[in-house]
């Protein structure tokens, strides 16, 4: 009986049967055998919890997703989206003084985006949205000297 996996490469799907081989030579590097060629590989990022790798096979660079069986269920419930914190307000992690502000009032934030610095012990440290919002409030501006938990921008 010929078993008919399915992979998602670079977000089109594709079909292999058993003819698809792979042998490891070690956690990185592997010889891919499908349809009979030898193709070699590297593993260049892997995040198995969403069955998900970025590999290099032949110099070239593909996204790989193996899809489950309860995939296609998952994504008809709408649970296959990434769940993002909404932002209440940002806090100073330590005691120090606000260099720059990257934000204004009613401004959106995203994960990742520059929020403002804080320099603490002689080091620049930018302070940066951990989830979703848009800014209500700016508490404080440049040059201020805060305090650990001062709030310094709020967020609706």
């Amino acid at each position: 009986m010929q078993t008919i996996n399915q992979w998602i490469f670079d977000g089109k799907a594709i079909k292999t049967k058993d003819s698809t081989f792979v042998k490891w030579y070690d956690h990185q590097f592997f010889l891919l055998i499908h349809n009979g060629e030898k193709f070699n590989g590297e593993i260049l990022e892997d995040n198995t919890e969403s069955n998900r790798l970025k590999i290099k096979i032949n110099h070239r660079v593909f996204e790989v997703q193996k899809k489950g069986e309860l995939d296609d269920l998952i994504a008809s419930l709408g649970l296959d989206k990434p769940k993002v914190k909404k932002l209440k307000e940002l806090n100073a992690p330590m005691p120090g003084r606000v260099l720059q502000i990257f934000v204004q009032v009613g401004q959106s934030v995203e994960p990742g985006d520059p929020i403002l610095s804080l320099e603490a012990m002689k080091m620049e440290n930018v302070l940066k949205a951990e989830g979703v919002g848009v800014v209500r409030e700016i508490t404080c501006k440049a040059n201020d000297v805060v305090e650990k938990g001062a709030v310094l921008v709020a967020f609706d």
